[in-house]
């Protein structure tokens, strides 16, 4: 399983670089089974993992993050995903059983999510799709909450008082896979040759 979400994240490596953003591995094996794990991959898939694995041996970091799920086992961790945002600050935590691997797809939409609210103030609604419209900060006071329905019969951008939409700024639509894959064929002939 790990393998598989290891060639999914380097494969998606460029949608995050896009994103501003840099992926980083956890793990509790040692250094040399990285290498040789990386190695292998490289070996028989011709992909180079672009990003650091820190290897974690007795687990501190794994278990400060909550990693290390007792219920689960003592020693292996479970599969999480952190978004950590560039004052150091966890914004998102997503937690997949043992037998569940991570999903590249919903990961990229989430800090797509993330860095378009921050951007335009605003929260992201159910099932957002990169660049559809956000959902406006509930009004404070009776003189916003006016306004807001004014805005809302004049626009029509919104269902309630308390819950309008509003078009973001600056958004950035991360093409298909077929792009990533392509950046990946042109990194194997590179090496080839």
């Amino acid at each position: 399983m790990c393998t598989t979400e290891i060639i999914a994240f380097a494969k998606a490596n460029p949608y995050f670089e896009r994103l501003n953003t840099c992926l980083l591995g956890l793990s509790v094996d040692s250094n040399p089974s990285h290498l040789a794990w990386l190695y292998d991959i490289y070996c028989k898939t011709g992909i180079r993992v672009p990003f650091p694995i820190i290897s974690d041996r007795n687990g501190q970091i794994a278990r400060k993050y909550g990693m290390i799920s007792n219920d689960v086992s003592n020693t292996e961790t479970v599969r999480n995903v952190f978004i950590i945002d560039d004052k150091g600050i966890v914004r998102l935590i997503l937690v997949y059983p043992m037998n569940v691997g991570r999903s590249i797809p919903e990961i990229l939409r989430a800090l797509t999510a993330l860095q378009v609210a921050d951007a335009n103030k605003l929260s992201m609604p159910a099932n957002w799709i990169p660049c559809e419209p956000g959902i406006l900060p509930v009004p404070k006071t009776l003189a916003e909450l006016e306004a807001r329905k004014r805005e809302m019969e004049k626009n029509q951008n919104g269902m309630s008082w308390y819950l309008g939409f509003q078009n973001v700024k600056d958004c950035k639509v991360l093409e298909d896979n077929s792009e990533c894959e392509k950046i990946e064929e042109k990194k194997g002939k590179n090496i080839s040759n």
